[in-house]
């Protein structure tokens, strides 16, 4: 019953230890369930989206390094944030747009809290193993095939700079 309660409320909560992203579940955009261990032995860059923030145009490098590693083992998976005060209030309007503009096609959580007390606790996870919470939209999170060893990129930092494609083939390697 706990665990239908918190789904219903967006997010099933994790372990109060968790050992790794396998232990985490969110609800997915479109309804549902999102079990992280479906995404075992996968690298994931997990990262905190918004529709209307200076940075939603990188949507369009996230696509682009999705298609680019996703046969290598690599997932973006978006989690849309309104903590920032530049998201929409709806799943249905986010998945709208994400489609219509970006023709987003990885793997979208519900809209959620990704910092302060009622964050994910995914999110919170993160923070507490990869340098903080996010500061703002578009914060990003690379972790591991082995699902332990977070990286957190700040929001400046482009999907197709130097620097995260220099992390990304590291951590498929």
């Amino acid at each position: 019953m706990i665990e239908r309660r918190a789904l219903i409320a967006g997010v099933l909560a994790a372990p109060a230890r968790a050992a790794g992203l396998a232990d985490f579940t969110l609800a997915r955009l479109e309804g549902g369930p999102l079990p992280l261990r479906e995404f075992a032995g996968r690298a994931l860059l997990i990262v905190n989206t918004a529709s209307f923030c200076g940075y939603t145009p990188q949507y369009t490098g996230l696509q682009r390094l999705h298609d680019r590693f996703e046969a290598r083992g690599l997932t973006v998976l978006g989690v849309p944030s309104n903590d920032f005060q530049q998201e929409s209030t709806s799943n249905q309007a986010i998945r709208e747009f994400c489609d219509g503009m970006f023709g987003i096609t990885f793997p979208m959580a519900a809209l959620s809290h990704v910092r302060g007390p009622q964050a994910l606790p995914l999110f919170q996870w993160l923070a507490r193993e990869a340098g903080g919470p996010p500061r703002w939209n578009f914060h990003k999170y690379l972790v591991a095939r082995d699902g332990l060893r977070p990286r957190g990129f700040a929001t400046q930092i482009e999907p197709g700079s130097r620097e995260m494609l220099r992390a990304v083939e590291t951590v498929l390697a």
